[in-house]
């Protein structure tokens, strides 16, 4: 694609957003929603205080880099780092004073704070908003103009003009997401628990394995993958975040810890022993001793439980579904050729994962369908020559 150049615009796309729409910050966030804007045919503006970043933007089609001669935008969407985004915001309350201002951090509580000790009259122009949507990957270069589509996007209005909030929706919206109003101070508490929390615990579990003999990660299988996906997510940028709500992650890192804790006292009583006095026989049977199976099934149960209230498909109540496995070889076509033969059978996934372990020449497509379609779509795969893996 040449500098300067545009994706080809949605005819189809019904937007109400009015450009222009001035982006700064031309990372994963920002260049995400210009794609989205651009490609329904918003004007957008682009400034970063990288001049590689901009570059890389622009020529991804993500819109125009703002100029001395451009016109006022309409909307402002600070796209930075929550460190420094309330700094932004202020700057660009001043310099457009036409327009509404937004911010997408996924700190609100210190932002909206700042800003409002600030702003003075320009306040009723600011609405902190933050899309619950992104990657492990950072930059212009992982950006994906589907990135919200079907994702929270959460609306922090509180101080601010009815016209700006509508304006801050309707952007959500014509980008596929979904508006959700909260206060900033909930919503803070809840992105510690949904988001921030499980960063930490993915990266504590990856840095296990910094030093782990090779011989050891051979072994490694997708609940390890999957556990630690997010792991490889970009550190500085983490921890501008996790400063930034340092009060409730620190209270759920303590209950996190009280768990352990209660872990560790359990289990330990069979590790503590080498000489197996742990153990005691009564009528020829070993019991274990008291709390270390306790320990395990309580947290894991309590695991469980937590893991069946996420929402299901579509932000609705958590969903049951049967999960057919079928082995997929590691050649090109053969996942594209499964997809289809499930369409053809006239059946929907519901969700999807692959485990393939190192070395191996097939891998284990886990489709996840409603019940009811579970028997028909392992005879319908069967019968295409598909290996079904019967599970039970």
């Amino acid at each position: 694609m040449t500098s300067g150049a545009v994706p080809p615009t949605n005819p189809h796309a019904v937007v109400s957003t009015t450009g222009p729409v001035l982006i700064v910050g031309t990372g994963l966030l920002g260049t995400s929603l210009a794609l989205a804007l651009t490609a329904a045919g918003v004007e957008v503006q682009l400034e970063d205080t990288s001049p590689t970043s901009l570059a890389l933007a622009r020529d991804m089609g993500a819109g125009r880099v703002r100029g001395a001669s451009s016109p006022e935008p309409r909307l402002v969407v600070v796209a930075t780092p929550p460190d420094v985004a309330a700094d932004v915001v202020l700057r660009s309350l001043d310099a457009h004073p036409g327009a509404v201002v937004t911010d997408v951090a996924s700190v609100k509580d210190r932002v909206r704070a700042e800003v409002l000790a600030h702003a003075g009259e320009h306040a009723r122009r600011y609405v902190g908003s933050h899309p619950m949507a992104g990657r492990e990957r950072s930059g212009a270069a992982a950006a994906d103009s589907d990135l919200f589509v079907g994702r929270p996007w959460v609306i922090v209005a509180e101080g601010a003009g009815p016209d700006a909030e509508l304006a801050v929706r309707n952007l959500a919206v014509d980008v596929g997401a979904t508006p959700i109003r909260m206060g900033a101070t909930e919503h803070d508490a809840a992105v510690a628990a949904v988001s921030h929390l499980p960063q930490l615990m993915s990266s504590l579990l990856a840095a296990r394995l910094e030093t782990l003999p090779e011989s050891a990660l051979a072994l490694a299988g997708q609940g390890l993958r999957d556990t630690t996906r997010i792991a490889a997510s970009d550190p500085r940028l983490w921890a501008a975040i996790l400063v930034g709500n340092a009060g409730p992650v620190c209270e759920l890192l303590r209950q996190v810890r009280g768990d352990l804790d209660t872990l560790i006292r359990g289990v330990e009583q069979v590790a503590l022993d080498p000489d197996g006095e742990q153990y005691a026989a009564h009528g020829g049977v070993e019991t274990i001793a008291p709390g270390a199976v306790g320990a395990v099934v309580d947290v894991m149960g309590r695991g469980n439980a937590g893991r069946a209230r996420i929402p299901g498909k579509h932000g609705g109540a958590p969903s049951r579904y049967a999960e057919v496995q079928v082995l997929v070889p590691d050649a090109a076509g053969s996942l594209g050729r499964l997809f289809s033969d499930v369409g053809e059978a006239g059946v929907n996934i519901e969700d999807f994962s692959m485990e393939h372990s190192a070395g191996q020449s097939v891998g284990v497509a886990v489709l996840s369908v409603v019940p009811s379609a579970s028997q028909a779509l392992e005879e319908a795969l069967d019968a295409r020559g598909w290996r079904v893996v019967v599970v039970g």
